[in-house]
Order: C-alpha cells, then sequence, then structure tokens
C-alpha cells in the first residue's frame, strides 16, 4: 500500500519524551506543572499523536528536562 504524503508527514517526527522521563526520574505528571502544558497535550505529543508543538512549549520540555530539541524529536529515516 502506498502512502500518502499526509502519512509520511506525519511519521517523519519521532518524540523520545518518554525515554526523557525516564532518564530524568519525572512523570508526566510533574512535568506537566513544570511547563505549564496539560497531561493530554503532553501525552499527545509523547504517543506521537501531535500535530504541532509551539516553540515556547519545546522550549520549556527541553529546559525541565535539561535537553535539547534534537533529544527530544528526530526525524524518522527509513
Amino acid at each position: 500500500m502506498a502512502r500518502t504524503r499526509k502519512q509520511t508527514e506525519e511519521t517523519l517526527i519521532v518524540c523520545h519524551l518518554d525515554e526523557l522521563l525516564q532518564a530524568a526520574d519525572m512523570t508526566l505528571t510533574e512535568l506537566s506543572k513544570r511547563v505549564g502544558v496539560s497531561i493530554v497535550n503532553l501525552s499527545l505529543l509523547k504517543n506521537g499523536h501531535a500535530k504541532a508543538i509551539r516553540f515556547s512549549t519545546l522550549s520549556a520540555i527541553c529546559h525541565a528536562l535539561a535537553c535539547d530539541v534534537g533529544d527530544l524529536l528526530t526525524v524518522y529515516r527509513p
């Protein structure tokens, strides 16, 4: 089955939030409180279902987890 452009674009970016949370020994609830983003929105990001992320949110997550954007998000190259 051929991939559509939309499917391809949605799967190109991989989020490593789960791994970073484990490394920081932090829960999604704690991260939510630290960055001021709902647990639901962070869960969407963590599970790869987010359609967009604000730069301010990205910056706050990276600050809270002491990581760089490239640690949080990577490009999937099949």
